[in-house]
């Protein structure tokens, strides 16, 4: 019964024999009411999934009841309160989800007493409370642990060996640090791990970059960690180290990784030594974001190696020299590929889109994006990047290009947010502008652009903050009417000169008729006896006509409350 728009659970189902029911399934429907009572005498249910179906209320202790469950997922719902400790009465579990609810308080001490639970989720509540390696002694067969988003203390010894091996293991947000654990050396199989805003304030030990070599996807964003990381090779498919303490060069990628954020960290040196030492092997990289470090030099010319990139942010370093003409191969036809078993590997990707920072996660794989902004790149902008007619972010602003923005700039179909601002280019805004048609963010303020802005709905639906700075702009949104050689008004046709004239003349006829008959009245005596005669016949004839039809009237109505 999972995804059919059910809104009523009905109580009646209670008096139905469900006894010898072992798999229940209620997921993706609209309830928006609390657990009903019959629920809980499923005596035999082994498969219990109730996800995403706006429940609410408390979780009953009669949960506990059904000591046959081996997968429960109560997960994206609006339960709240504590998590009933009758649940460690479920010695069969293998599955617990409880995420995304309101859930607060601690964690029972029955749920560490589940000797066969292999997944345990309770990320995205209010839970909280001290967590130590006691509490996992017994949890021998765990696989995947998500604490996430919570305020747990992980509080373990540092010569703790886990009973466990775990693929996966997020408890990002939950105090973990100050010191990089070192049990997780010990995790063999791990493919996911997220420790970010954890309060990690260490140097990467020697140890841990090899560990990362053999894990998929690793978060350590949003902490403390530092290291010259110039002679690591990052070998994960999903990295994200971003707003840290790393420095040094930017680290060796393999052709293998997908998504590459190192934002908001103390790199420098150039960038070619990472990204282009990685030629003539097929390159899986998708996402790099290196915004917000101290990069310099000039923007390598390898691009045609990385045909895969969907998102490429460079902004706020110290970049110099000219773009690049290799970024024309960066127009894949199809959309990118970014999915992972997990589903979490992407915590938050960060893009300086429509003029602010937005936090992109689920529809990622479908946004095309190019930052290049407050850097010191020069020259013109090269006519191969208005040929990439997917891109749909383009940011350039706070650079000191020069030149003309080309024409080729229409064949941008698909985008959605330019801003060239604080640059100095010049000349006219193309006309070929008015064929952005999704266009909804533009930004070309304090350049030199000269001339008429292209009439269109979708530029002149943008105000004068978009072009602000360019002082010999004119026409809309500016006041500023622009004027030809000849003096006709630009931006005005044959049309709209006799449309004018038309009603211009309407308008003096009108006044002229007016005053003449005013004028004969006055002064003729005998038009003026007989002008308003004529008023006072037309009056009576007026009068007469309306009684006379509403006494016909009154007669039928009469008429027909007779016949009945």
């Amino acid at each position: 019964m999972s995804a059919c728009q059910l809104d009523n659970i009905s109580p009646s189902y209670g008096y139905a024999n469900l006894t010898s029911l072992t798999a229940l399934d209620l997921s993706y429907n609209k309830f928006s009411c609390e657990l009903p009572n019959w629920l809980f005498n499923l005596s035999n249910v082994l498969h219990l999934d109730l996800s995403v179906s706006k429940f609410t209320g408390l979780l009953p202790e009669s949960l506990g009841n059904l000591i046959y469950l081996e997968f429960v997922d109560l997960s994206n719902n609006s339960f709240s309160g504590p998590i009933p400790a009758t649940l460690g009465n479920l010695s069969s579990l293998t599955f617990l989800d409880l995420e995304k609810n309101q859930l607060n308080g601690t964690l029972p001490e029955s749920i560490w007493q589940l000797p066969n639970l292999m997944a345990s989720s309770v990320a995205s509540n209010y839970l909280s409370g001290v967590v130590s390696e006691v509490n996992f002694s017994r949890l021998s067969r765990l696989k995947l642990l998500d604490m996430a988003a919570n305020a747990f203390i992980i509080d373990v010894n540092s010569h703790w060996i886990p009973p466990f091996q775990l693929q996966m293991i997020s408890i990002g947000s939950c105090k973990l640090g100050p010191k990089l654990p070192a049990w997780l050396q010990t995790q063999k199989s791990l493919k996911y791990i997220d420790i970010s805003k954890a309060g990690l304030v260490d140097a990467a030990p020697d140890w841990f970059w090899n560990f990362a070599a053999c894990v998929k996807c690793i978060k350590l964003s949003n902490n403390a960690i530092s290291g010259d990381l110039s002679n690591v090779l990052l070998n994960s498919s999903f990295i994200d180290l971003s707003s840290n303490h790393f420095r040094g060069q930017l680290p060796l990628i393999s052709p293998h990784i997908t998504m590459y954020n190192v934002a908001n960290n103390s790199f420098s040196g150039p960038i070619s030594p990472s990204i282009c030492s990685v030629v003539n092997i097929e390159n899986k990289l998708e996402v790099m974001d290196l915004s917000r470090n101290n990069l310099s030099g000039d923007l390598p010319d390898c691009w045609r190696h990385w045909q895969s990139l969907l998102h490429l942010n460079l902004g706020s370093n110290i970049l110099s020299g000219k773009i690049p003409n290799s970024l024309d191969n960066w127009h894949n036809d199809e959309y990118g590929s970014l999915d992972y078993d997990y589903g979490l590997y992407l915590e938050n990707l960060m893009l300086m889109t429509k003029g602010r920072e937005s936090e992109y996660t689920k529809n990622l794989e479908y946004l095309r994006a190019i930052d290049l902004s407050s850097n010191n790149l020069s020259r013109s902008i090269p006519t191969e990047i208005f040929l990439l007619a997917k891109l749909q972010s383009l940011n350039l602003s706070q650079n000191h290009l020069i030149g003309k923005i080309s024409k080729d700039i229409g064949s941008m179909k698909s985008l959605e947010s330019l801003d060239l601002s604080r640059n100095h280019l010049f000349g006219e805004i193309p006309s070929s502008m008015s064929n952005l048609s999704f266009l909804s963010y533009l930004n070309l303020s304090y350049n030199h652009f000269s001339g008429a802005i292209p009439l269109s709905t979708q530029l002149q639906s943008f105000d004068a903050l978009s072009y602000i700075g360019n002082p010999q702009l004119c026409g809309d949104p500016f006041p500023k009417t622009c004027v030809s050689l000849n003096g006709t008004p630009v931006g005005k046709n044959d049309d709209d000169y006799g449309n004018s004239s038309f009603y211009m003349g309407m308008g003096v006829g009108f006044a002229i008729g007016f005053w003449v008959v005013c004028g004969v009245l006055f002064f003729n005596r005998t038009w003026r006896h007989v002008y308003f005669r004529f008023l006072d016949d037309m009056k009576d004839w007026v009068y007469v006509t309306t009684v006379l039809k509403g006494n016909r009237f009154l007669q039928n109505l009469r008429s027909c409350n007779f016949c009945k």
